[in-house]
This record gives C-alpha cells, structure tokens and sequence, in this order.
C-alpha cells in the first residue's frame, strides 16, 4: 500500500489556507496533518499573497522545524519573487489561480521525491533573470553562478579533498594568511558554520 505524504498547510490567511487544505484533503496521496503533528510533516504547502521577505521568512521558519521541502502558493509572482523563491529553497511554486487539486498534490509529491516542480513560462523567466544575474551582475565581479570566484571554488575543492591550509597554501602559490581569508570570506558570506561546513555546501552545490 502507498504511503501517504504527511502535508502541513500554511496560509498567510485563515481563508487561503482552509481552501488550500480542503484541495488536499481526501487525495490518496496526501495526509493532509494539522499543528500538533507538524513535526511529522514531510512537505509544508505555504500560501501567501506574494513571495517577499516575510514569506521568505515563513519559509525559513518551516525548514528549521525539520521540514526542508516546500512548495509555496502565491497570489502574485513576478520576477524578484522567483529569485527569492529559489534562494530561500522552496521546492516548487504555484500560482494560486493554477493551483487546483491535481496540480496541489503533483507539486506535493514532486517535493517529496525531493524534485521541483515549477510552470514552464515560470522556468523560462527564472532562466532569464538567472542570466542577467550571471551576465550584469556575478561576471562583471569574477564570481561563477554559484556566487563564488574561480580561486574560492579551487579553494573549497582542494577542503574537500583532505587539504590543510599549508598544502592549499602551496598548491595555489599563495600564503597561507590568503589561504586563510578566502576561507573566512565564503564562510562568512555564505553564513556557513566551519570548513566542514563549507566542504559539504561544496558537495551539495555540485561543486566538487
């Protein structure tokens, strides 16, 4: 027998998210679970009116309760939320008019399976702003699509590969004190906690 996903519903309204949970109610692939079993929750649904910090925030919070996949629900959408989207690591985003049954439980269960789910005009215009973003504004300062120049990415490859600071040192000619600030620099801007932190954003980021 299938598994049912455990979905945790979040409106910025009462009335959005009753709407939202009552789509998701009674699906064969959905358990749709109220606040007392949000910890069981293995996708969180959040509806918002439009995706700006506050939601961003909302977001946050929902992944720091142990649930990493989210699929928000928005009233508007323009460009600078789907950048915000993507960086606050949302799974999948619907625009609420689209948002029916059968697109609610497909994005839920794309999320679980830890894929995205994202409409293809939506794609495209990610897609663009991805490149204007690379082309306008990371190129321009040496940085990559990752948001890290060339020498940070030899950096956090040589971590991941058992270097300490004297053999990066050497391997790259430089000093080890510039060693040293490169590592403070991506670990500071990338809000990472150590080098075995930055070896495993790394990792994840398919950098190394």
């Amino acid at each position: 027998m299938t598994t049912r996903i455990s979905t945790f519903v979040y409106g910025d309204d009462p009335i959005s998210q009753a709407g939202v949970a009552a789509q998701l109610r009674g699906q064969p692939d959905v358990d749709v679970v109220d606040e007392r079993r949000i910890d069981d929750a293995e996708v969180a649904v959040v509806v918002v009116e439009a995706i700006d910090e506050h939601a961003a925030r909302t977001v946050r919070a929902v992944q720091r309760n142990q649930c990493p996949r989210v699929v928000l629900v928005a009233t508007h959408l323009d460009d600078a939320a789907l950048l915000l989207a993507v960086e606050c690591g949302a799974s999948a985003v619907l625009r609420r008019r689209e948002a029916n049954s059968d697109t609610l439980v497909r994005a839920v269960v794309s999320a679980a399976r830890g894929d995205g789910m994202l409409a293809p005009d939506l794609l495209g215009r990610l897609l663009q702003q991805m490149s204007h973003l690379q082309r306008d504004v990371l190129a321009p300062r040496g940085l990559g699509p990752s948001g890290l120049s060339d020498r940070e990415v030899r950096v956090l490859r040589l971590l991941a590969d058992g270097y300490d600071t004297s053999h990066i040192a050497a391997e790259m000619a430089y000093s080890e004190r510039t060693i040293k600030n490169i590592i403070r620099d991506v670990t500071t801007r990338l809000n990472l906690r150590n080098r075995s932190h930055a070896v495993a954003y790394a990792v994840k980021a398919g950098l190394v």
